[in-house]
């Protein structure tokens, strides 16, 4: 580790911690504070290299009475998140500085670093404009349940960044630094005195409104600092610029519109959700509006846009009025519809085009009188994010379970007297879902609504329909169906749409998620590209999304990788014999069992071609406050996607070897047998999995509006992947994430041939190396001594829980092992020396933690409802994510 570099961050670590020590002291007494310096203490002992014993820790810690258990897991939880505000800061810093964050990927590169090698490689200026061109990363931001901060603290969190960046000016006086150091003890006080923990579940509008606020307080000035750097970095390279409609990153949301297992996401909340969007674009860009008309005030003008305003010594300022009427009648019309009340007349702004052409007129009127310089500034930033945001702030996609389409058919044609959909054969329902979508006779009419076929579930589909044809397409993005697996799947939501007189659909996406769908998707849509109608509908593209979540909870780790990987490089190669552009819709989330991955990494580990110029990816939970809270990091991430699109296209990866494939085709059978050899066919896993990880706990944290169950059974099947995750991750055993992978590499390391081929695999072809740099960092989180705490405490004599983790344990340990063989290292993380510092600066603090969850956990299964053990474990949750920067 670089101690130079990284002195700024440990300075700012000890300053807020002791700042925090001074707000404890004074908020909850000296003995409170002495008590939680000891613990500290201790535990940093049972850390050193002397390694004291973990009894001293826990001898400390049983003695406690509720009231302090909370207080004291408050105080370590605090100090993690103000270690993460630190570490954050440090990261913007280095950025501002043009350097790398030594614990961030050594693989992340800027366009700066891409167009470098682009060069080396002889890719013609011609071939990069024209990528360049038509280069397209759209994040979508969703809502799963994985943000476990409070909206209120992350503004106090935000502001405790600000002053640390104040902090770093070198021209401060001594009375300066003081002021900023006690603004700064005031806002951590401020932090310290407010409830960390929701005390309601959101619902699907206020996850939205979470969305929004992200887009408020730094996309909104990220997206356009993004591409002025970047077209920057296109003339120093004496490249040309692109065009002004230019939009290299577009963002959509999942944020009201995903209601896949989610009954309280209805026809009604998406209706709001699209309003409140566009009434919040309308706010923004009324800012924008006013900060122009402060500044527009200059006389010269051309004669077109005299033409519309008229002799004026403001002619701007003329126009620009204009627009800001009918954003605020905008503003209002869009109210009034959430509200349910009478919308005002007027013509407000329903499209972009609309508020488009005074802007550009302004612009074209500025660079005609010689006024560029001016135009280039805060108008161009207005003219790039409504390039990116458009009038509806994002698209909204549309996800639901195929079932859901297939009982809303079954209806239909029961009430047509047509038979059961449900029993036809998959050849009769695309026969009679083509010619119905061929013919211009409506289907059904009003009187099917009032019919006992159409069942309340069958009804808020089709509510769902008539919103999407309410609402047009501009502010709506991809139709995508979970668990879909045949091609009736795709053609029964084309079809939904027509009955619901939408006449711009939404492009119907399919979501192929675990092993079998994977494996089965290039059958799927070929069967669909041999329909002519199909065909002829996706000339234009066609867009495909791949799971991560669910294929890895089905099938573990690296099984779900390969499979995903195969799945990829077959619809490449499908749409590429139809000369039909494909999109892949990568359903990542934050942890590395479910896809989660730095992003040059996650794009160059993709098939050769499977990229071209065209990228769409999930951004979830904690992982967008991360990436896109704060407007400089934003920045940042948003540009490595850009660079890592852009490289992945041209200068795709290698094709595995033929011997590659057969060796991975090797390691995932032995690790899918190894995986579902324990979570399937181990009788105690289940009982495990509620007793010794705080899984049944995961539901008193008011995470999200959707529940952690798709089905109210007590199977590990209908659980969701992100609690599956949390909870393993939770207690440090990590198991989704290596449990199949460390026998799988164990085995072939054991081989000699085997051997040569896998390290000759992880040297050389980029999408093994992702699997082991992703391996290696998963498990350098994992603990086998906090794993075991919980079991002390929770399992108590019971011997097969005992004995199964006991085996849990070894399998780890085994993993461990046949990693450092496969990469010749003997620690983890020796090659990343940052982020293993990282991980041990905050063990001291996530250990007290850990073990004050697992009596917590145990207190309260005595003590069912108490209130103050209740609000202590979910503060122990939230803090043990804060210390992993990482939940599901």
């Amino acid at each position: 580790m670089d101690h130079n570099v990284n002195a700024p961050l440990r300075d700012n670590v000890r300053l807020l911690g002791d700042l925090l020590g001074e707000c404890l002291r004074q908020q909850a007494g000296e003995d409170l504070f002495n008590t939680i310096e000891q613990i500290r203490k201790a535990s940093v002992a049972t850390r050193s290299e002397e390694g004291a014993p973990i009894s001293t820790l826990k001898d400390l810690l049983s003695p406690l009475d509720d009231d302090t258990l909370l207080e004291v897991a408050r105080a370590f939880s605090q100090f993690l998140n103000l270690s993460n505000i630190a570490e954050q800061h440090h990261r913007e810093r280095l950025h501002r500085q043009h350097q790398r964050y030594p614990g961030d990927p050594g693989g992340d590169q800027g366009l700066l670093d891409v167009l470098a090698r682009l060069k080396e490689q002889g890719i013609e200026d011609a071939s990069l404009g024209e990528t360049l061109h038509d280069l397209s990363v759209e994040l979508v931001l969703t809502a799963h349940p994985t943000e476990v901060t409070r909206r209120t603290l992350i503004r106090k969190y935000d502001q405790m960044a600000d002053l640390l960046g104040e902090l770093d000016r070198s021209d401060l006086n001594d009375e300066e630094r003081r002021s900023l150091r006690a603004r700064l003890r005031r806002v951590i006080l401020a932090a310290w005195t407010t409830d960390e923990i929701r005390r309601e579940k959101p619902t699907p509008v206020d996850e939205a409104k979470w969305g929004f606020a992200t887009i408020e307080q730094s996309l909104w000035q990220a997206v356009p600092d993004m591409v002025r750097q970047l077209e920057i970095h296109l003339a120093d390279r004496g490249l040309p610029l692109p065009p002004a409609d230019w939009a290299p990153v577009k963002l959509a949301s999942w944020m009201g519109g995903d209601r896949d297992g989610n009954p309280n996401v209805t026809a009604v909340v998406t209706r709001e959700v699209l309003l409140l969007a566009r009434w919040m674009a309308a706010d923004l860009y009324l800012r924008d509006i006013e900060n122009l008309l402060a500044d527009l005030s200059m006389e010269a003008a051309s004669q077109e846009l005299l033409a519309v305003t008229g002799p004026s010594h403001e002619p701007y300022r003329v126009l620009l009025r204009e627009v800001r009427r009918r954003l605020k009648l905008t503003r209002r019309q869009r109210e009034a519809q959430v509200d349910g009340l009478p919308v005002p007349e007027g013509e407000g702004y329903l499209f972009r085009e609309q508020l488009l052409e005074p802007l550009k007129l302004i612009d074209q009127s500025l660079r005609a009188v010689g006024l560029a310089d001016i135009a280039n500034g805060d108008l161009k930033n207005t003219l790039r994010r409504l390039n990116c945001f458009g009038i509806t702030l994002l698209r909204l996609d549309i996800r639901q379970e195929s079932t859901r389409h297939s009982d809303a058919l079954d209806a239909i044609t029961r009430y047509l007297q047509l038979g059961s959909y449900h029993e036809w054969e998959e050849d009769q329902r695309q026969t009679f879902l083509v010619n119905e979508l061929l013919a211009r006779r409506p289907l059904i009419d009003d009187a099917f609504r009032r019919s006992e076929e159409c069942t309340p579930e069958v009804a808020e589909v089709l509510d769902t329909c008539e919103v999407i044809a309410e609402q047009g397409s501009e502010g709506l993005g991809a139709y995508v169906i979970s668990m879909a697996t045949t091609p009736s799947d795709v053609l029964s939501v084309m079809l939904l749409q027509k009955i619901a007189g939408v006449t711009e659909p939404m492009r119907v996406v399919p979501l192929f998620e675990t092993l079998a769908d994977l494996d089965g998707a290039e059958h799927t849509m070929r069967a669909l590209m041999g329909i002519p109608f199909y065909r002829e509908r996706v000339a234009q593209g066609q867009e495909v999304m791949i799971g991560y979540s669910d294929s890895a909870k089905d099938a573990g780790f690296l099984g779900a990788a390969w499979a995903q990987y195969r799945a990829q490089e077959k619809l490449t190669a499908l749409f590429a014999e139809h000369q039909i552009p494909l999109t892949l819709f990568h359903g990542r989330g934050g942890s590395i069992s479910r896809g989660g991955a730095p992003s040059r990494m996650a794009l160059l580990s993709q098939p050769p071609g499977s990229v071209a110029g065209r990228i769409r990816v999930t951004e979830q939970g904690e992982v967008i406050r991360f990436k896109y809270g704060r407007p400089s990091v934003a920045v940042f991430n948003l540009s490595q996607y850009v660079a890592a699109t852009l490289e992945a296209t041209l200068l795709p990866p290698c094709s595995p070897q033929t011997e590659w494939r057969e060796q991975m085709q090797i390691l995932t059978d032995v690790s899918v047998a190894g995986y579902r050899g324990v979570v399937q066919d181990e009788p105690e896993l289940v009982r495990y999995l509620r007793t010794v990880t705080p899984e049944t706990e995961l539901s008193r944290l008011a995470l999200g509006s959707r529940p952690a169950r798709r089905k109210q059974d007590a199977g590990i099947s209908s659980l969701r992947a992100i609690p599956w995750v949390f909870a393993w991750t939770q207690i440090r055993l990590m198991l989704p994430a290596w449990l199949g992978t460390g026998g799988a590499l164990e085995e072939a390391l054991a081989d000699k041939e085997q051997a040569e081929r896998v390290r000759d695999m992880a040297a050389h072809w980029p999408f093994f190396q992702g699997v082991v740099d992703m391996l290696e960092m998963v498990l350098a989180k994992a603990d086998l001594n906090v794993a075991a705490w919980y079991e002390q405490r929770l399992a108590g004599n019971d011997e097969g829980l005992q004995q199964l983790g006991t085996v849990l344990r070894e399998k780890l340990t085994s993993c461990v092992a046949a990693l450092g063989g496969l990469t010749g290292r003997e620690d983890l993380l020796e090659n990343n020396p940052a982020m293993r510092w990282s991980i041990r600066v905050r063990d001291p603090y996530t250990d007290p933690l850990h073990l004050l969850q697992a009596e917590l956990m145990a207190r309260l299964r005595e003590q069912d409802g108490d209130e103050t053990l209740e609000s202590a474990l979910m503060v122990t949750i939230a803090g043990i994510a804060a210390g992993l920067r990482n939940t599901g």
